[in-house]
């Protein structure tokens, strides 16, 4: 039986690289690496981040160094139905999600994963998904 899937949106894996809030960290290091993966759609995200500021100097290879220690998954045909699907239903309903935004949450409904996230936008659709925002204080 597989563990618990989290997926990380694009924020989550910018705070990762960026180290901070250092309270997502402290989430990850929680969690098994094997269990953590981002959509292809993060890594799109991250990688337009890059290519927007050329003349960083730390920022290419902490985003590489992110995209070796994490799953990224590809999108899918069934990816594609869960697409279609939710985005009529969120639209039927009044509550769309930006693009990407759509694109990210569908992919985490497809493969059974957590969104994890602080991204309002994610949590006007949360009875879709399953969501969690790990910007929040660890509660023992």
């Amino acid at each position: 039986m597989r563990n618990q899937l989290y997926m990380l949106d694009t924020n989550t894996a910018s705070y990762i690289i960026k180290g901070e809030p250092s309270v997502v960290r402290e989430y990850l290091q929680n969690v098994p690496m094997a269990d953590v993966c981002v959509s292809a759609i993060t890594e799109a995200e991250l990688l337009r981040g890059v290519a927007k500021k050329p003349n960083a100097k730390r920022l290419p290879l902490a985003v590489k160094e992110f995209l070796l220690r994490v799953d990224v998954l590809s999108w899918d045909s069934n990816t594609a139905v869960t697409y279609a699907e939710l985005r009529t239903t969120c639209e039927n309903e009044g509550k769309p999600l930006g693009a990407m935004d759509m694109l990210i949450a569908a992919h985490s409904v497809s493969v059974g994963a957590v969104l994890i996230t602080n991204d309002k936008a994610f949590y006007n659709v949360e009875h879709h998904l399953t969501l969690e925002d790990w910007t929040k204080p660890i509660k023992y």
